[in-house]
């Protein structure tokens, strides 16, 4: 019988060995592990939020080298605060880059919505809980009209923020009167949101272990739904580690806040927010569907994902956390104004999202970009004004920064295509 028949066994190589993909080796041998993922990811371009981390830290460094206020805990515990409304901006903005697009408004709509609260409440006496909730949805309005014009009718995002950004704002000063200004009581509910601070240091403390144990748990979580389904996973050794990490900095924050104050209630709302969207982003199938599109929209819709009903909602939460911020910038200065909105607030909460790593090209950030972002941001302009330094000098440096950012992105993307990993 010819050997080639139908009956011949099959030949298999004794050695064969699986394919073992290089992303999960850091799980797999230890020490040696990490430092070959490590070189992996940076040969790659898979940066992350290493080189937003490394400039805090040196940022910190100088600041703190010129002037020791600088890291003090009376001027780090005024950055947690200071940093809420544009960090809430910046959120949203995270959401509109990664689909690879822009929103000009956000700027508008956070003046427009403390408009709508302050003439409300103040004005007309309106139950403030009826005023904070009308404010909101009217950021979310305000996103379903962007969405409906970029997604349903195909104007280019651009155009439409561009245009919503003096249309939202030229309907602030209508909201406003002739006035212009709006003064807050000082008692009402976007005022104590931000003015509030737990001094018990149970507070802050009791924060930081509750981040930790939530940490911990989603990680043996993961841990256990992938051992079930026979994939690899992290070791033991790797989420102690990580764990401990996030255990020196939550309580090392925690200390700080509790040197000056206590726990601002402002600083755990913005977190409240970022872990919720970040689990929307990256457990759910609607944050799927969002880094679908910003990585290929076309193969996103092959798939059978509602394209403009997405891109919808994502404007409409770019604008509600527009909203928020603008609530929470309000309540910082007490008042609504013709001026409220303005300045440099836009190019903050954009710049803040793309020094935190949100890429410019689509599909790939965090909402903790935010944060990082935001911190490095007011950190500048923080460490300048103790310097005595002009706003010419600020904005330059600051502009320096965010080139720097999207430069480092261009790079990383550069290096990811030649690598096959974009």
């Amino acid at each position: 019988m010819p050997t080639g028949g139908v009956n011949a066994p099959v030949p298999v190589a004794a050695e064969a060995t699986p394919a073992v993909d290089p992303r999960l080796i850091v799980r797999q041998e230890g020490v040696k592990g990490y430092l070959g993922e490590f070189k992996r990811r940076i040969s790659s371009g898979e940066l992350g939020s290493l080189p937003v981390v490394l400039a805090l830290i040196v940022i910190w460094a100088v600041f703190g080298s010129l002037n020791s206020s600088f890291l003090s805990a009376q001027n780090l515990s005024n950055l947690s605060q200071q940093i809420v409304g544009t960090g809430m901006i910046a959120i949203g903005v995270v959401f509109v880059l990664l689909l690879g697009e822009i929103d000009l408004s956000v700027g508008s709509v956070s003046g427009l919505c403390a408009a709508i609260f302050a003439v409300m409440d103040v004005t007309h006496g309106v139950n403030q809980w009826v005023a904070l909730v009308c404010a909101i949805l009217g950021g979310t309005l305000v996103g379903l009209v962007h969405g409906f014009f970029f997604a349903r009718i195909g104007v280019p995002a651009f155009v439409v923020t561009l245009a919503g950004n003096l249309g939202w704002n030229g309907l602030m000063l209508q909201v406003l009167g002739a006035s212009g200004t709006v003064n807050l009581s000082g008692k009402d509910i976007v005022s104590r949101l931000y003015s509030t601070i737990y001094g018990q240091q149970a507070a802050a403390y009791g924060l930081a272990t509750a981040g930790v144990a939530l940490f911990l748990g989603a990680a043996l979580l993961d841990t256990r739904r992938r051992r079930a389904a026979g994939v690899p996973s992290r070791p033991a050794t790797d989420i102690a580690l990580r764990t401990a990490v996030l255990a020196v900095v939550a309580y090392l924050a925690a200390y700080t806040l509790n040197q000056y104050k206590g726990l601002p209630l402002a600083l755990l709302v913005f977190l409240v927010f970022i872990v919720v969207l970040d689990f929307v982003l990256r457990r759910t199938g609607y944050g799927r569907k969002v880094f679908a599109l910003g990585g290929n929209i076309e193969g996103a819709r092959r798939a059978g994902i509602n394209v403009p009903w997405t891109r919808t909602t994502v404007f409409m939460i770019c604008s509600t956390m527009a909203a928020v911020g603008g609530l929470f910038l309000a309540a910082q200065i007490q008042s609504a104004s013709q001026t409220s909105g303005g300045g440099n607030l836009l190019m903050n909460a954009i710049a803040a999202a793309v020094i935190g790593g949100t890429s410019l090209f689509g599909g790939r950030g965090s909402t903790w970009s935010a944060l990082l972002g935001a911190l490095v941001i007011s950190s500048i302009q923080s460490g300048m004004n103790i310097q005595g330094l002009s706003n010419a000098i600020q904005f330059m440096i600051t502009g320096a920064v965010l080139l720097a950012a999207v430069v480092i992105d261009s790079l990383a993307r550069r290096t990811q295509k030649a690598a096959g990993r974009a």
